[in-house]
């Protein structure tokens, strides 16, 4: 085969679809022991090798390729070896976390000082696809691209003692064909940034199903937050039609749910950019027309201030759902920091149609929104943001202790939500500052967002998820799932302790209005 799409086998996996276990990959063998990972991990079947269902990133290159190759094949990384023949001319590789060095990762690795699966995974992979090239005595290209491929950049020597050939880092379906050109000519740059990006009119419907039934509705953002990578990217909306045939190509192939891909849902077809009010008509469309084809479909990400905005999309969309105590929609959010003046400084247009000092009001009130009507927010926050105060990482544990108090009084079993703290890592505007370091830089105040955080967690799982996640899978994992937070927390108990912080120590909420509406 000429050219071989593949990833690394945590891409491929489906956790046995338990809640929250897509970070499982994140943590290190010595938090996870093997043997319960690979219990953990089940891996997206394959169909003589070749991957039945596969990451939405290779799709979309594979749609891409397909205009000008014949032979493209997205392989299973399992069974690579299958398709590496002697006019193999390119292996490329798709990486979301390759190195270890996400946010997540970061904070389970102490700082990276612990290999992650997410890296143990993919320098397997490429050890065995380099090994493979090297006893047959071929001459293709390992090529690797994807979310992830900005570690790479970052860390050279590794990229020098894996073999990799070449690196692309952007946007790359409007040139892609040219560039797999130039490396099979021999004259493409070790590393290659694509500059600009691709319009709607160039990114190519996908051809073969996608894992979890992801399809994009939406590219870039455009609000511009300093810390993130797809914010300072110029938002591009996909049109119903596009939309609508990549849902069909999943349902043809018997997937019911839609996973529906933007930076922010609540932007989708946005008209008023200036203070960034969410087009509620387009987005409720959106929903509608998409549900007619599947059973269910939920977003991946949203800002909790267009949520706020336009609670009448978050209704309609639990209607459209039939969402109710058992069956909720989930959503990745970003809670970044309690601080209204550090997000005023690093996220200004995140806030609006809000003002930035009414920031830790939006997340009270608006995880209030998300909850009325069955939305589950998973919220990440950022330890160690540049510029940051002691004042303003205790205020981040406050309002976790804020919203878990009032929502659970207001709602009852209707309240819900984490906060996934991550560490800084430079990227977007702030690519210049210094990784957070997870093992040196610990504060007391940082200790309490992170135990906070992770004591939230833990509820849900005691508490939460037998409501909004019932099953027998979640029956059988939960206890081990729960078993590691309350390690994890005792370890943070006992690391504080050591350096005089007793985290346990209750801390004063913060005095916001829960709105009721």
């Amino acid at each position: 085969m000429r050219i071989i799409l593949t990833a690394d086998e945590t891409l491929t996996t489906t956790y046995r679809d338990l809640p929250l276990a897509d970070f499982l990959g994140c943590a290190p063998p010595q938090r996870i022991p093997p043997i319960l990972y690979r219990f953990i991990d089940t891996q997206v079947p394959h169909k003589n090798g070749r991957l039945t269902f596969a990451p939405y990133s290779l799709r979309k290159i594979e749609a891409a390729l397909l205009k000008s190759y014949k032979d493209v094949v997205v392989a299973h990384p399992q069974h690579i070896e299958k398709f590496i023949k002697e006019d193999t001319r390119i292996v490329a590789v798709t990486a979301m976390d390759p190195l270890g060095l996400g946010p997540v990762t970061m904070i389970f690795t102490e700082g990276g000082k612990l290999p992650s699966y997410t890296r143990i995974k993919f320098t397997s992979l490429i050890k065995k696809i380099n090994e493979y090239r090297r006893v047959k005595g071929l001459d293709f290209k390992i090529v690797v691209g994807g979310p992830g491929a900005w570690q790479l950049e970052v860390k050279k020597d590794e990229m020098e003692k894996l073999g990799i050939d070449h690196l692309i880092i952007g946007e790359t379906e409007h040139q892609i064909i040219k560039i797999f050109r130039e490396i099979e000519d021999g004259c493409a740059h070790k590393i290659i940034h694509v500059k600009g990006w691709p319009s709607t009119d160039e990114i190519p419907t996908i051809l073969n199903p996608s894992y979890k039934g992801m399809i994009e509705v939406m590219r870039g953002c455009g609000r511009g937050c300093k810390f993130c990578d797809p914010n300072i990217r110029k938002a591009r909306f996909y049109p119903m039609e596009k939309i609508i045939e990549e849902v069909e190509v999943n349902s043809r192939a018997g997937q019911s749910s839609a996973w529906l891909h933007s930076e922010d849902i609540f932007n989708y077809m946005i008209e008023n950019k200036k203070h960034y009010r969410p087009n509620e008509d387009a987005v409720i469309r959106l929903f509608e027309e998409v549900l007619k084809r599947v059973d269910y479909a939920n977003p991946t990400h949203g800002n909790v201030s267009g949520a706020l905005a336009a609670p009448r999309i978050l209704e309609k969309v639990a209607e459209l759902n039939d969402a109710n105590i058992h069956r909720w929609v989930g959503i990745q959010v970003g809670l970044e920091t309690a601080s209204p003046t550090l997000i005023e400084k690093i996220g200004n247009n995140k806030v609006k149609p809000f003002d930035a000092n009414e920031w830790p009001w939006v997340l009270l009130n608006g995880t209030y929104a998300f909850n009325k009507y069955f939305w589950f927010p998973a919220y990440t926050s950022i330890v160690g943001l540049p510029g940051e105060t002691e004042e303003d990482e205790i205020d981040t544990a406050r309002l976790i202790i804020t919203m878990r108090e009032k929502l659970r009084k207001e709602l009852g079993e209707k309240a819900h939500f984490i906060v996934v703290p991550l560490a800084f890592v430079p990227m977007g505007l702030l690519k210049e500052e210094e990784f957070f370091d997870v093992d040196g830089q610990l504060t007391p105040g940082r200790l309490l967002h992170i135990y906070h955080a992770w004591r939230q967690i833990l509820w849900e799982f005691e508490h939460g998820f037998k409501i909004v996640k019932p099953g027998i899978v979640s029956f059988l994992f939960s206890p081990l799932i729960k078993l590691g937070l309350k390690f994890l927390l005792r370890s943070i108990e006992k690391w504080a302790a050591r350096n005089g912080v007793n985290v346990k120590k209750p801390l004063e909420p913060m005095d916001i209005k829960l709105e009721r509406f």
